[in-house]
């Protein structure tokens, strides 16, 4: 509950399909793209806080002008930092030529960022990486306009040795293993070899160099590109890119993972990793925002042709839930309805956790992003609650007074605000101890409305690591003198390692997979511990298309909701006064709540990719032998 995950990336892409001037007559200003790519990269600042990057391209620049500008930012506020040097860059030159004002072919000419091609993109950093150096776009220069490439992505590659060792067998020698990296070398070696086999072509044809270069833009194959340079990718993702002549694509996983969503104009192609993002900045009705497949691309050339290509053969469709329960902003229509239906969904095991109860149980929820589950498990609670009045009156018709009966109707649900972050207070003693009773105090909590005879039942998103609920949470609720305290989970309990761009790597991080070895060991089952461990290290050798996940008998002798009462126990001690319940949403009602988007991996250990069984098998053998090393 409240415990910080790293969030995923978020991609934005626009492409003006009219010239400059039809932007500076129509809306008042040539720097419209610019101005719409600000505002998408705002609304995803919820996917990612530790680096933001932008980068543009003008088309049909003279020899000697710069057509490619980048800006990154790894600073607290990244997204203002990146705006603010493209706004003190722009302003300076309109204070030195202030003829520029309404020329926009001089501003496009002379002013940095101001194009008709733009990526931006929006970071957490992995793996403690969170230098310049890893923040998003990536540029691949080259003084052939067709062979520099920008990328920038939303993913996490589960193969990244493999497509390392590749790029070596190819004759490249990559400067690090990072798979944004690797996968930017392999495109840009394609993009390469397309562009040598065009010019040679030409060159048989009559066509000297510098003719030659406007119809190899014309003629570049950017599926084929993909096609061939993803054809060994293991992983989730969402790939934007640009060509330094203009192309520009976006390719989502063949198991459609990581989101992505296009809208289509006779002004713009726009792409982001969320609908509302282009809902909002567009002002477009929810219909005309369309996913894109799995295993597509959408490409648009350099003349603004666009269209969507099969790039890889789609597999299972194994969209991510976690993006539906935890990620994603909940103004998405569809998603604003699966987080109340998660709500609603679990409510008949809160009633049971109650006694059914309703009137002396106060409803509330940690943190504001569980707010939406909050209102579905409050309707379904209050169904229940109009249940009860309605079996009242029946029951009592025959006797039944105006007095009572309005005693009866006047029963309300009762919802509070319980618990509100202070978000001024920060845990600046790093000695154990005293940065415990810190974290405490994290949550100011509301008194008075809680009674010694209630239930206090808070909802958030998910429990994965359960530390901020063990050290603050928990303590913090009983002061409030509740006679029980549950906590509930929207989200199934979190077993086993993502590997698609979440991050949640190291097995021993989950509170479900301690409690499972708890309850081994209580059991006299812990021998499966080590049976599991030498079960994964046979599979070392094995190709990934043959490792299976043996991980999950940790859990197989127990059911969810043993895993769940163990889980309570370790987080609640004898300081605690109240009784203590945890309840996880059901993996059932969760596909029945989110019936599009099915990946449920790091619920049930069910990889979408071969790749998937490989970094759980690793991530078990790191905790057996205790190895602190990610598993990816």
């Amino acid at each position: 509950m409240s415990d910080a995950i790293k969030h995923e990336c978020g991609i934005a892409q626009v492409r003006l399909l009219k010239p400059l001037e039809y932007y500076k007559e129509k809306y008042g200003t040539a720097f419209y793209g610019l101005n719409k790519m600000y505002l998408m990269l705002e609304k995803q600042h919820n996917r990612g806080q530790d680096g933001a990057g932008l980068a543009s391209i003008k088309l049909d620049t003279d020899p000697g002008e710069r057509y490619i500008s980048r800006v990154r930012s790894n600073q607290a506020q990244p997204i203002q930092d990146i705006f603010a040097q493209i706004n003190d860059r722009i302003n300076d030159e309109l204070v030195r030529h202030p003829e520029y004002a309404d020329d926009v072919a001089a501003q496009k000419k002379n002013i940095p960022y101001i194009g008709e091609v733009f990526l931006g993109h929006v970071r957490y950093g992995t793996f403690g990486k969170n230098s310049i150096e890893s923040v998003h776009p990536f540029l691949r220069q080259n003084n052939w306009m067709h062979r520099n490439l920008i990328v920038a992505g939303n993913f996490n590659m589960t193969n990244v040795f493999k497509l390392f060792d590749n790029l070596v067998e190819l004759g490249q020698h990559p400067k690090e293993k990072a798979d944004t990296v690797t996968v930017m070398e392999k495109i840009g070696h394609f993009l390469d070899s397309e562009v040598r086999k065009l010019y040679k072509k030409l060159k048989k044809e009559g066509y000297s160099k510098k003719d030659a270069s406007p119809h190899i833009a014309d003629q570049l194959n950017v599926a084929k590109i993909l096609r061939k340079s993803s054809k060994d990718w293991d992983g989730g993702y969402a790939m934007a890119g640009l060509m330094g002549h203009g192309d520009s694509f976006v390719l989502r996983d063949p198991a459609g993972i990581r989101p992505a969503y296009y809208y289509i104009d006779d002004e713009v192609v726009v792409v982001a990793s969320e609908r509302p993002v282009i809902q909002t900045v567009f002002d477009v009705p929810f219909d005309e925002v369309k996913e894109l497949d799995p295993g597509h691309a959408l490409i648009t050339k350099k003349n603004g042709k666009t269209s969507i290509d099969k790039i890889i053969e789609p597999l299972e469709r194994k969209a991510c839930s976690f993006e539906r329960i935890y990620f994603s902003r909940g103004s998405d229509a569809e998603i604003y309805e699966e987080r109340k239906n998660l709500g609603k969904f679990i409510m008949p095991d809160i009633l049971k956790a109650i006694d059914y109860d309703t009137i002396n149980s106060v409803f509330s929820f940690i943190p504001n992003t569980a707010e939406t589950s909050f209102y579905g498990m409050v309707e379904a609670a209050q169904d229940e609650l109009n249940r009860q009045k309605n079996e009242a009156i029946l029951e009592e018709k025959e006797n039944l007074t105006d007095k009572r009966l309005s005693e009866i109707l006047s029963h309300r649900l009762r919802t509070e605000k319980i618990a509100i972050k202070d978000a001024k207070l920060r845990t600046f003693i790093t000695e154990d101890s005293s940065r415990d009773d810190l974290v405490a105090h994290v949550y100011d909590v509301t008194y008075g409305v809680v009674k010694k005879d209630d239930n206090l039942v808070i909802i958030d998103d998910s429990i994965v690591r359960g530390t901020t609920l063990k050290k603050s949470i928990l303590k913090m609720l009983d002061r409030l003198g509740p006679k029980k305290i549950v906590v509930v989970s929207s989200a199934p309990q979190i077993r086993f390692p993502d590997c698609y761009g979440i991050d949640m790597a190291r097995l021993e991080d989950f509170v479900a997979f301690k409690a499972a070895l708890e309850l081994l060991k209580e059991n006299d089952k812990y021998g499966i511990v080590e049976e599991v461990y030498h079960k994964c290290k046979a599979q070392i050798h094995l190709k990934d298309s043959e490792v299976q996940n043996f991980v999950k008998e940790i859990y197989e002798p127990f059911t969810n909701e043993q895993v769940s009462d163990k889980i309570a126990e370790l987080l609640s001690d004898n300081s605690i006064k109240a009784g203590v319940k945890v309840i996880y949403q059901t993996v059932e009602k969760l596909h029945q709540a989110c019936p599009k988007n099915l990946g449920d991996w790091y619920f049930t250990g069910d990889y979408p990719t071969p790749g998937g069984n490989r970094v759980v098998n690793r991530a078990f053998i790191n905790f057996y032998e205790g190895n602190s090393e990610r598993a990816y």
